[in-house]
């Protein structure tokens, strides 16, 4: 498990965690960042912003805030 602004531009990651308060926590269930959703990361600017692809819409969030939604990696099936 890794904080999602450590993953890599072009990985798709599985979110597994949202450690932050709830209004926060609301906030990005709102925008469809819950635990079991698989997103892309479409790029990631230090210490800019980082662009996901979630469920085909494009987000962008500050660094601060995918510091604290914590993803695991998926797995490739080509392994």
């Amino acid at each position: 498990m890794m904080p999602l602004s450590m993953a890599s531009s072009g990985e798709t990651v599985t979110i597994s965690a949202v450690r932050a308060g709830w209004g926060l926590q609301r906030r990005l269930a709102d925008m469809g960042l819950t635990p079991g959703v698989k997103v892309r990361v479409i790029s990631i600017g230090r210490p800019g912003q980082v662009v996901l692809d979630v469920r085909g819409s494009r987000l962008a969030l500050g660094h601060g805030v995918a510091g604290k939604i914590m993803v695991n990696a998926v797995e490739s099936r080509d392994r």
